[in-house]
């Protein structure tokens, strides 16, 4: 018996670790992945998106793979769906 409580008594502090790390880092992490890919399969046309790289566009046609965005008048671009980073929701002044 004494054998067996000595174990858990030196895994505790491993175990209370990875529940700290789990609750901080990886759950919010798989929070923020999740509303991220909801974010780009609820895109459709109209809406105003900002890219990995800062492009600030519309977008004109959801693809499967990409996305197509214009990025002024003249100018439409397909953009993959991974580099879109966030949806800018429309003020009331628009």
């Amino acid at each position: 018996m004494q054998g067996g409580s000595d174990i858990f008594a030196s895994l505790l502090p491993l175990i209370v670790l990875f529940a700290i790390f789990y609750f901080l880092v990886i759950r919010p992490q798989q929070k923020q992945a999740k509303a991220h890919k909801e974010m780009i399969g609820a895109l459709k046309k109209g809406d105003k998106v900002i890219t990995n790289g800062g492009l600030i566009c519309e977008v004109v046609k959801p693809e499967e793979d990409f996305i197509k965005v214009k990025l002024n008048d003249d100018t439409v671009v397909k953009v993959s769906r991974e580099y879109i980073a966030k949806k800018i929701e429309k003020s009331a002044d628009e």
